[in-house]
């Protein structure tokens, strides 16, 4: 027998190309990006399963009451209260009149609501065939989702993964977490400015410019994520520039913080401007806000209707809600402070705080202008966290069924906008 191998029945494996010295396979941007999203998605998929999980709940309490000689499901979540506004801005623009029953009636009345939400409504409206309505609500439905991740996101980088998960389902379990669902602005206000904050964290600076420039065309709160982007942006390159001046390594570059300090205010100035023009009078947006009795007085306001609910009785249950959640916030607020949360977190959420505690008029909304402060749910969701997974379920089951109830009532009980 011989110890020869034939070779023909053993055919070499096919051969590999390598590259010739000095040439280097680069992978397209697109590639790369794509790749990113996909490993940050498969990353955030328990926290953005968790929100939609409590969401879901949450509507289902309100589809149980729904149409039960009341207004439908949809018509509570897509037409109702300040999304008629919207709605008609998507469809005829600032100019056209509005509807008979609108709260304020007024040829700049409708110059109160932000130009960006209304604007991607009316976009996504001319490619696909459903109501306006309909694609309002499904806008709103896609920013939650996307603020959710970008919560997860700013979270996770500066308290851990763990925290990130609990503090994304505490934002959809808040007090006033129905409008999450709603075709409200605060989900895309809320992603705008959890995205920003996050490239704000990340040194990512002409990223966050830009965001925070769409958030301020979206909100007049967007002065928060404004001031936290703009002033930490400042801060740096003051900082910069003195390691450089040291001998420092590695220092910021000068151009990119420049260029956000400059980008990011112009969405919110520039509807101000266009307001003040429209009306003939660089005031015109404060005049509009006094149409709708909004107007600015420090806190004085929010003192007396928080001390009415300790010295007046009845109240509705929304007003005790609505004051129980300024004072948590204040103190959460406090909180953060204590336990040194990223600069840009604190602006942001300090701005919020100053907007909702300081304004005077509607008091009852100041629970849902506070939704977007969710650095604020950064303590609690840390000592939930660390508590036994026993408590931790117990707490979250607890305050989901609360939320949807209390979301129930604000829909099917409260007759003004929540």
């Amino acid at each position: 027998m011989s110890d020869r191998i034939d070779l023909s029945e053993h055919p070499a494996p096919p051969a590999v190309e390598t590259p010739a010295p000095g040439i280097r396979h680069r992978r397209r941007p697109n590639d790369i990006l794509l790749a990113r999203l996909g490993r940050a998605a498969s990353h955030a998929w328990p926290a953005l399963a968790a929100y939609a999980l409590v969401r879901i709940i949450g509507v289902a309490a309100l589809a149980l009451r729904a149409g039960d000689d009341g207004p439908s499901l949809g018509k509570l979540l897509a037409s109702r209260f300040d999304t008629v506004y919207y709605v008609h801005i998507a469809q005829y623009g600032y100019a056209a009149p509005l509807a008979e029953g609108c709260v304020v009636q007024g040829p700049m009345c409708k110059y109160a609501f932000f130009p960006l939400y209304p604007g991607i409504v009316r976009a996504v409206s001319e490619v696909l065939p459903l109501p306006v309505a309909t694609v309002a609500w499904g806008v709103s439905l896609l920013g939650a989702l996307l603020a959710a991740w970008g919560i997860y996101a700013v979270v996770e980088r500066v308290a851990g993964r763990r925290t990130a998960i609990v503090a994304v389902v505490l934002w959809g379990i808040a007090p006033h977490a129905v409008v999450e669902s709603m075709a409200y602005t605060e989900p895309v206000f809320t992603a705008l400015c959890a995205w920003a904050l996050y490239a704000a964290v990340g040194r990512r600076w002409v990223y966050a410019g830009v965001l925070a420039s769409l958030a301020g065309l979206t909100r007049p709160s967007g002065a928060a994520v404004v001031a936290a982007v703009v002033l930490t942006a400042l801060w740096t390159l003051v900082a910069s520039r003195r390691g450089r001046e040291g001998g420092a390594e590695r220092p910021e570059r000068t151009g990119s913080l420049l260029a956000t300090i400059l980008i990011a205010p112009l969405g919110w100035f520039a509807w101000f401007a266009w307001v003040g023009y429209r009306a003939g009078d660089w005031r015109g947006y404060f005049q509009v806000q006094d149409k709708w009795g909004s107007t600015f007085d420090g806190g004085v306001f929010t003192l007396h209707r928080i001390a009415d609910v300790f010295l007046k009785a009845p109240l509705s249950l929304n007003t005790v809600v609505g004051a129980a959640t300024v004072i948590t916030a204040v103190v959460l607020f406090v909180i953060c402070v204590q336990q040194r949360l990223h600069p840009a977190l604190l602006v942001y959420a300090a701005v919020l705080l100053l907007i909702a505690v300081g304004g005077a008029g509607y008091f009852h909304s100041k629970a849902r202008f506070l939704l977007p402060a969710f650095p604020l749910l950064i303590p609690a969701a840390r000592a939930l966290a660390a508590a036994r997974p026993a408590v931790m379920y117990t707490i979250v089951v607890t305050g989901t069924l609360v939320s949807s109830a209390y979301g129930t009532y604000l829909m099917m009980v409260w007759r003004r906008s929540p």
